[in-house]
């Protein structure tokens, strides 16, 4: 699959951080972006901003975790072309000891981040094969790859996200789709900046840059997994994580 994919972009946890930035620069690519929030304001006010800047895109709220919420966003999509692109962004981080935490903050954990990736992913590939073409991005983290204290929970998450992403690859890379996903280190997100002050100051001292890395870095390496200059990248994890991570 070597032609450049246009058509329609669905970016979920799209209304702020990194899911914001990748919406924005993928509409700058010329894709209409179908924007998802938990909440319709922050979708809404997500895709004025994208239009404002002359691109195109529409707004929808709901919960990626819930079948009906994502039968909407794909219904949304569907109607605006075929959906070529999926970023599985949508999710949160909680902080908290192993030994605090309850089954609730684990399931919930889960639901958001591995069974909204699932759901969402069911939603779109059946069209995506029909075409023969598409790419699938899955957003992990660096903590999926090495763990994070306090954050046994998120961690786990993010390394079943890793490893949907390999097995599904190999499914349906000869038919067209492609999946990848990224792992990006600590990001200057509202997400980040609810952790500690602690965590956040120790874990800036064990990066070989000194920094977190901001939203757009993170978007430019989901901008060229939707391109045709990614269309031997299947299967991969890409860490623009300043230097958390080396692979």
């Amino acid at each position: 699959m070597g032609a450049e994919l246009k058509g329609v972009a669905i970016v979920t946890g799209a209304g702020s951080g990194i899911g914001l930035a990748v919406a924005q620069r993928l509409a700058r690519d010329g894709f209409t972006v179908v924007v998802n929030d938990l909440t319709a304001e922050r979708a809404e006010e997500a895709a004025v901003s994208i239009r404002a800047a002359g691109g195109q895109a529409e707004a929808v709220a709901g919960d990626i975790s819930r079948e009906a919420d994502v039968a909407a966003i794909a219904a949304l999509a569907d109607g605006l072309g075929p959906c070529t692109v999926l970023v599985n962004n949508a999710g949160y981080v909680h902080q908290a000891r192993f030994i605090d935490l309850t089954a609730h903050d684990f399931d919930r954990m889960v639901a958001v981040h591995v069974r909204g990736t699932f759901l969402c992913t069911k939603a779109v590939l059946p069209g995506m094969l029909a075409r023969g073409a598409g790419s699938i991005i899955n957003m992990a983290s660096q903590l999926g790859q090495i763990g994070g204290i306090e954050l046994v929970h998120y961690s786990a998450a993010k390394a079943a996200i890793i490893g949907m992403t390999k097995a599904l690859a190999r499914e349906v890379s000869a038919s067209g789709v492609r999946v990848n996903a990224v792992a990006p280190g600590p990001i200057n997100t509202p997400l980040v900046q609810a952790l500690s002050e602690d965590w956040r100051r120790a874990k800036a001292a064990e990066l070989p840059l000194g920094h977190f890395g901001e939203p757009e870095d993170v978007a430019g390496t989901v901008s060229f997994l939707a391109s045709a200059d990614a269309k031997i990248y299947v299967g991969q994890t890409l860490g623009p994580n300043s230097g958390d991570v080396m692979l």
